[in-house]
């Protein structure tokens, strides 16, 4: 009999990585798989089917990778969000707190047109800072968020609670529990 795998077995796990007592969930594997890979962008563009969305917005850094696939899906543009200093031309900046510190992201003040639907992508949602920074952005652009859409939750971090609370509709294809 012939087992079916889920995207959760394409993900391994990097123990004390980056720090001692930290599990570090490793998407690079489910990216190197061919089947793996497309799996995970159909399931993360399967809730949002038969919505309007023209852009899709990937978090740096793996959100790049899943957002430029996703977007080449839907056949509508990528715009990143990125850390400081990392994009040309006039941005706009959020600073945020993640699990190992703080940190500031931007994106392009031209990048999405007052009313666009936008879908945020990334691999991982923990904390949700991140997360929250680029709504933050997405926001003072004038977007509309239709969702945000995570390989992986870490449901014991809080990400989940912090955006679902500003209004958001969260999915994501696994979690895990734990730091």
């Amino acid at each position: 009999m012939l087992q079916t795998k889920d995207v959760k077995d394409y993900i391994r796990t990097i123990v004390d990585f980056p720090h001692e007592g930290i599990l570090f969930r490793d998407v690079t594997t489910l990216f190197a798989d061919p089947r793996g890979f497309r799996m995970a962008v159909d399931q993360m563009l399967h809730p949002y089917a038969g919505q309007r969305i023209d852009k899709v917005v990937g978090l740096e850094a793996r959100g790049f990778i899943l957002g430029g696939a996703i977007a080449h899906q839907l056949a509508t543009g990528f715009v990143p969000i990125r850390k400081k200093d990392k994009l040309p031309g006039t941005t706009i900046s959020q600073d945020y707190t993640l699990e190992y510190g703080e940190a500031i992201v931007e994106i392009h003040d031209d990048a999405i047109e007052a009313g666009e639907h936008v879908l945020i992508v990334d691999d991982l949602l923990a904390t949700g800072g991140t997360a929250e920074a680029g709504i933050k952005l997405l926001e003072r652009l004038g977007a509309e968020i239709i969702g945000c859409a995570f390989i992986i939750d870490l449901p014991d971090l809080g990400g989940r609670k912090l955006l679902e609370g500003l209004g958001m509709e969260v999915h994501a294809l696994c979690d895990f529990p734990g730091l």
